[in-house]
């Protein structure tokens, strides 16, 4: 019999707000044919948001956060799985309206539920998470549009961020010549560990003026930022190029033309990891435990914490102060 355990639960009751550690029994978890011993999870941007009050990202309270767990199965009533596998849960409703990874249980719906590849430890797919996968399924949308290594340089825009720095990894890994692109002049050393061939201020991507065209820089590029400088970016990108979007940390506006798309045949590549479907899933999570897997993986972990840590290290993502993966083990 599993005894109570612990969990971060945030709740919000009229003017009320809390985020705080509490004891959970497996009869509070929510349904799911999976029954998880979680071993790692993660910090996200998105987990970050989930515990202020007005983050929008929780959508039914009481809830756990976490939208990443890695762990072992303790039961399950789907024959995809067994007692003693390993296995990854990231996405979909997790730690959105179905309680997360920030708990040393988790119930998961097995459609939801990924066997751990051979050539990924728990703690490895953790350290890639959420942000991991959605520069490897950007990497991948980018190959599937035609954008290999011969074609030119390639741009990683917020490249100090866990989607950034897991892009810059994966294309140089693969042979692409990477051009990085980043607001903190500290992070230089980081980013050329990580493969970058070259690191230039966001300036130089976007200015604070757009151009319906401007000069053509890029082969293709991996953006998590969105926003007036993916407006920008698209204006510079080679013609047939195509630009991997994933991100709106600077803001939700596209203020472009249509003439990169019409003059330039550029592709605009929408990255949705949330939902992905399950078979694009299993391709990705397998790419990324052979040819997308980075020699260094641990380089990318700034820290890792315990559970009882996160109310305080959360709100760092919400401040910019982040570089790489923070990892949660419980």
């Amino acid at each position: 019999m599993i005894q109570p355990f612990d969990a971060l639960v945030v709740n919000k009751h009229k003017d009320q707000f809390s985020v705080k550690l509490q004891k959970l029994a497996i009869e509070d978890l929510p349904e799911g044919e999976v029954l998880i011993h979680v071993q790692y999870s993660g910090i996200n941007y998105k987990d970050s948001l989930a515990t202020i009050p007005n983050g929008n990202i929780v959508k039914t309270y009481p809830l756990v956060p976490g939208i990443d767990l890695a762990g072992v199965v303790v039961s399950s009533k789907n024959p995809r799985f067994q007692e003693g596998d390993e296995v990854i849960a990231t996405s979909y409703e997790i730690g959105v309206s179905h309680f997360g990874g920030y708990s040393e249980y988790a119930r998961i719906p097995a459609k939801w539920v990924v066997p751990l590849p051979k050539g990924l430890t728990l703690k490895e797919a953790m350290i890639i998470g959420t942000a991991g996968f959605t520069a490897a399924l950007s990497v991948l949308r980018l190959e599937e549009n035609g954008v290999s290594p011969e074609k030119g340089r390639l741009l990683v825009t917020g490249a100090t961020g866990g989607v950034g720095s897991f892009a810059v990894s994966i294309l140089s890994s693969l042979g692409y010549v990477v051009e990085a692109s980043t607001g903190k002049d500290s992070e230089q050393e980081y980013l050329k560990n990580l493969g970058a061939t070259s690191i230039i201020s966001r300036n130089e991507v976007y200015d604070g003026k757009i151009k319906a065209l401007g000069k053509q820089k890029w082969a293709a590029a991996v953006d998590p930022v969105g926003g007036e400088p993916l407006a920008s970016l698209l204006s510079q990108i080679q013609y047939g190029g195509s630009v991997a979007v994933s991100g709106l940390t600077a803001g939700i506006n596209l203020p472009t033309t249509v003439f990169p798309f019409i003059l330039r045949g550029v592709n605009l590549l929408g990255i949705d990891s949330v939902y992905c479907p399950m078979e694009v899933r299993l391709e990705v999570w397998n790419r990324l435990a052979t040819d997308f897997k980075t020699a260094n993986i641990e380089g990318f972990v700034q820290q890792e914490i315990s559970l009882q840590q996160l109310p305080e290290v959360l709100p760092t993502l919400l401040k910019g102060q982040a570089r790489g993966r923070t990892i949660v083990k419980l």
